[in-house]
């Protein structure tokens, strides 16, 4: 069964979109994401570009903040906090990577933990652990969301992820276990990985090696949900060896069209109920 993220993602998109009319009835107002890319990293662009395309289909407002690559650190925060500030703002998002120069940690740090709808701030990640209200990471929550389209039981199954960043392989394993799952976070140093990954129902592949995943690596009906973007000879292509592991299978994402279009879906998720916690009442994180 082919885990189809990019039809997914449509059909949550068009229900938000729904959902924003409606909002904007009842408050008066829309839901507003602010993105800031600072330099001119052709990737980065990219990915703005679909972050500003998507708040337009859902009817959000959208605005991008573009600061040259010579931007001092003083001069970024500043910015973050006139919109931290700002009451009609209700998600800041920075893109990352940043220039050398200036500190990822500080930046991510300076926006309001209420704003913050990468859920990378050290409040929400805190809070993600000791099982408190937060906001959750796109990649991770976009997961989550695909696995239960899906069909796939989480509760009493054995996951295993392989990869242990702090935006994808740790908070997704978190979800995993909250979910009843028993997680196993795997990386390039466990010993005969593959036999570990057999032993997966659910295997997050989120190492960044093109298709390292191979066969070998799967046990037969699992469900398998390739993070990866590599580019390989011109191609986009995941973690997964596609080819050989989609035929083994229970369920797979595809590269691209699976993972994908859910983070920047659950961006705009995020956005949405940031914007509902501030309305509707004083958010207190």
């Amino acid at each position: 069964m082919l885990i189809d993220g990019k039809q997914i993602s449509q059909s949550l998109k068009d229900e938000m979109k729904v959902e924003v009319e409606n909002l904007e009835k009842q408050y008066g107002r829309r839901p507003c994401l602010m993105v800031i890319i600072v330099g001119d990293n052709p990737a980065s662009r990219s990915y703005v570009r679909g972050k500003i395309k998507a708040t337009e289909y859902v009817g959000m407002d959208g605005h991008l903040i573009e600061l040259p690559e010579d931007c001092s650190e003083e001069r970024l925060l500043q910015e973050i906090e006139t919109l931290n500030q700002d009451q009609k703002v209700d998600g800041i998002l920075v893109q990352l990577p940043l220039p050398k120069h200036i500190s990822e940690d500080k930046v991510i740090a300076a926006i309001a933990a209420e704003k913050d709808v990468d859920g990378f701030h050290p409040e929400n990640v805190a809070r993600l652990w000791l099982n408190q209200p937060c906001i959750l990471p796109c990649t991770p929550k976009g997961i989550l969301v695909l696995l239960d389209k899906a069909g796939v039981e989480i509760a009493g199954k054995k996951a295993v992820v392989v990869g242990r960043s702090n935006i994808v392989g740790k908070p997704v394993a978190k979800l995993l276990l909250d979910r009843n799952a028993t997680v196993t976070i795997a990386h390039s140093r466990t010993k005969d990985l593959p036999a570990v990954c057999r032993e997966a129902d659910i295997l997050v592949a989120a190492v960044g090696r093109p298709q390292m995943i191979t066969a070998d690596y799967v046990k037969e009906g699992a469900a398998v949900i390739d993070v990866g973007i590599n580019r390989v000879d011109g191609h986009l292509v995941g973690d997964v060896d596609f080819e050989s592991v989609a035929p083994k299978a229970g369920a797979i994402t595809p590269v691209p069209g699976g993972v994908g279009p859910m983070t920047i879906t659950m961006l705009m998720q995020n956005t949405i109920e940031s914007y509902k916690l501030r309305v509707r009442k004083p958010f207190g994180l």
